[in-house]
Order: C-alpha cells, then structure tokens, then sequence
C-alpha cells in the first residue's frame, strides 16, 4: 500500500469479505478509534521519555500495531463520512496557521487562547 486510498480500499475489501460493514457505523468507528488511540497510550505509561530506546523493542512493536490500528479506524471513519483527510489535514493547518502565528507562539507551547 502507496498512499491513503490504497489504505481505505484494502480496508473496505477486508471488511466486505467479513460482512463486517453493517457494524461500521461512523459512530461504532469513532468509538473504535477512541478505544485504539487509549491502547496506543499505555505503553508509554509511567515513561519518562517514551522514545524508541526507553520502549524497548517489544513496547515499540506494540506502539507501531496500535498506531496501525488509529489509522485503520479514522480511514474507515472518513470514508464513511466521505471526507478527504489530506485536504481536511491541509485545511486544518491552515486554521493553525492564523490561531498560533509564528512569530507569537515560536517556542511556547500554550493554548492559542492564552496568548
């Protein structure tokens, strides 16, 4: 797999040879999602750093599966909502762009609305 669409079209071919998309709801898949990103939390739990050489191998593998997992869930919900990430992404860092001016916030990691 290349690119998103390739993602999202192997996605849909593994659920449809499971019968599966009558459970993909855009709300049983928010929730999916939600559940993933929690799992993808755990391991850097009581981390210091939580980089590649304080996880271990193991705990890296983990973190590279549940990432898999994010990203498996929030194709399928954006399918089924019909909305392009790249251009959703691109028109969010835009927005970002105007709350959080660089020459504002460089090196300061507050919230836009405390500044």
């Amino acid at each position: 797999m290349q690119n998103l669409e390739d993602v999202r079209d192997r996605l849909r071919d593994f659920s449809a040879q499971r019968n599966w998309a009558q459970f993909h709801t855009p709300k049983n898949l928010a929730s999916a999602l939600i559940v993933e990103a929690a799992e993808l939390l755990e391991p850097f739990q009581w981390l210091q750093r939580g980089d590649r050489e304080e996880l271990g191998e193991q705990q890296w593998q983990a973190v590279r599966h549940e990432m898999a997992d994010v990203l498996a869930y929030l194709v399928m919900l954006a399918d089924k909502l019909e909305i392009d990430l790249i251009s959703a992404v691109n028109e969010k860092m835009t927005l970002n762009a105007l709350k959080y001016p660089r020459h504002i916030v460089h090196g300061d990691a507050r919230k836009y609305d405390q500044y």
